[in-house]
């Protein structure tokens, strides 16, 4: 039976809202469906944890580390600085409540999954108006892409979710400096999920000034306290990591690894880290210095073999802008074709907002720019799908933009 005083809450709710929520209850139960479906696959073969092996186990270790109050470490000699605590510690409150028991931590993602939708509802209203930004949370409610990658154990969706966050409180502050230390608070949040985000507050900062509202003074003062915020959320984990390692690392010791990981003579586009399992230099040296190694080794092939830098960008940059996932569990026909055609038009309509809305600095920075920089990051990195799917949340705004004409309406209110 509908709740007492339900269809009154309905009757009062704008139109744009209750198809917002229709659409979330929609991204909710898709996501957990799948949730559901994921689990009985992975279960078919014992012991596996994920579609996609790799880096969800190692999460999910550090998880029910932090659940049971041990270490914050992980494999044989001990990695302290291996990844961001943010998505382990996502992780660690079913494994609290449930203990392990995949199939809630699955839930958990979902609702996740399905939060990221709402704030990018959210931001597509802060910067264009409800219309774009139902088009655009129904978008990322539907993609087959996101609708996957939600209930992985990996952290995309999270970091997409904490990155809208980011982007909501930047929207604000361009407009208003008071939103200055939530900012760079929310980006540290978002670097918490992964930590290429942290180079977003020097860049918040300077579009603060540039393009920001106010006074010189006034923007000056927002830039800098941007950077406040970033640093006091980042605090706690970089004083962690100096007590561990003597060093004041605000992100990990896995830059070095991943750039080698994509700067060698071996690399044919995937990921392959078996030169760490061969190289064992852990067993030699310490974790900062290992990772000063690997970086060192990167930069000397790179020096060395500017032609092939060249080629192997070229090879990153087609997986990293591929339709479909790069991942061999994803190499079917039916998957293929599903991917080219939610991503055509994402791609396509938001070619078609960027040009309407050319002169909307603001709107441009806050969708367009995350896309173009994580795939500035895998020139050097290995490029994957699953690298740009989180900056996909937001050029769905974009997208928005140019389905609706919305950059039309504002050419017509500037005239």
């Amino acid at each position: 039976m509908w709740p007492p005083g339900g269809m009154a809450v309905l009757a009062r709710m704008s139109g744009w809202k209750f198809r917002l929520w229709m659409t979330l209850a929609v991204a909710l139960v898709l996501r957990l469906g799948l949730a559901l479906e994921v689990q009985r696959r992975v279960s078919q073969t014992p012991g596996r944890l994920c579609l996609i092996d790799g880096d969800a186990e190692g999460y999910w270790i550090l998880a029910g580390k932090i659940a049971h109050g041990d270490e914050y470490s992980i494999f044989d000699p001990p990695r302290r600085l291996l990844r961001m605590p943010g998505f382990p510690l996502l992780l660690a409150i079913p494994r609290v409540l449930f203990g392990n028991f995949p199939p809630a931590a699955r839930m958990l993602l979902a609702v996740v999954g399905t939060l990221a939708c709402g704030l990018t509802y959210w931001l597509g209203c802060e910067l264009a108006d409800e219309t774009v930004g139902f088009y655009a949370a129904l978008y990322t409610a539907l993609s087959p892409t996101m609708l996957i990658f939600s209930v992985l154990f990996l952290s995309e969706t999270a970091f997409a979710a904490a990155l809208l966050a980011s982007l909501i409180a930047a929207a604000k502050l361009l407009r208003c400096g008071r939103y200055a230390v939530l900012t760079g608070g929310l980006i540290g949040v978002a670097t918490y999920m992964r930590p290429t985000w942290l180079l977003v507050g020097p860049g918040i900062a300077i579009a603060t000034l540039v393009i920001g509202n106010g006074s010189l003074r006034s923007r000056t003062v927002a830039a800098i306290l941007v950077g406040f915020g970033v640093c006091l959320v980042m605090a706690p984990w970089t004083i962690r990591n100096y007590v561990v390692t003597g060093h004041p690392i605000p992100t990990t010791l896995w830059v070095g690894p991943s750039l080698y990981d994509g700067l060698n003579s071996k690399f044919t586009g995937d990921s392959n880290m078996e030169f760490f399992e061969q190289d064992q230099l852990l067993g030699k040296m310490s974790e900062y210095d290992m990772d000063r190694e690997y970086r060192h080794r990167a930069w000397d092939f790179a020096a060395r073999n500017p032609g092939q830098v060249v080629s192997l960008a070229v090879t990153k940059q087609l997986r990293y802008w591929s339709p479909a996932p790069n991942s061999l569990q994803f190499d079917h026909s039916a998957i293929f074709v599903i991917a080219w055609l939610a991503y055509i038009p994402l791609i396509g309509f938001s070619a078609a907002g960027a040009w309407a809305v050319r002169h909307n600095l603001r709107l441009l920075i806050l969708t367009a720019a995350p896309i173009f920089y994580f795939a500035a990051l895998h020139l050097l990195f290995v490029g994957s799908l699953r690298y740009r799917l989180p900056a996909e949340y937001p050029l769905a705004i974009l997208a928005a933009v140019g389905l609706t004409g919305f950059g039309c309406r504002c050419a017509v209110v500037r005239e």
